[in-house]
């Protein structure tokens, strides 16, 4: 009985994070790499049904498509 009193409890928690958390698609390891001061360098504001993936700006458009570099993006101040 005891274990039920904790494995419940504990299993609604863990359900409600898998159930609540999105997926992240943008990496930390491209804004350290990069030196980017946050996400809207490369994305634009975020609409509650817009996935990241799918609001690039012409800047992360660019970082996309050359292999992940900013080298030949010109990047907004």
């Amino acid at each position: 009985m005891r274990v039920i009193k904790l494995a419940l409890p504990a299993g609604l928690l863990l359900a409600g994070f898998v159930l609540c958390t999105t997926a992240s698609f943008g990496k930390p390891e491209y804004m350290k790499k990069e030196g980017a001061k946050n996400c809207m360098v490369c994305h634009a504001k975020v609409e509650a049904k817009e996935l990241m993936a799918k609001n690039l700006n012409e800047t992360g458009k660019c970082y996309a498509a050359n292999d992940h570099s900013l080298a030949k993006c010109s990047v907004p101040k």
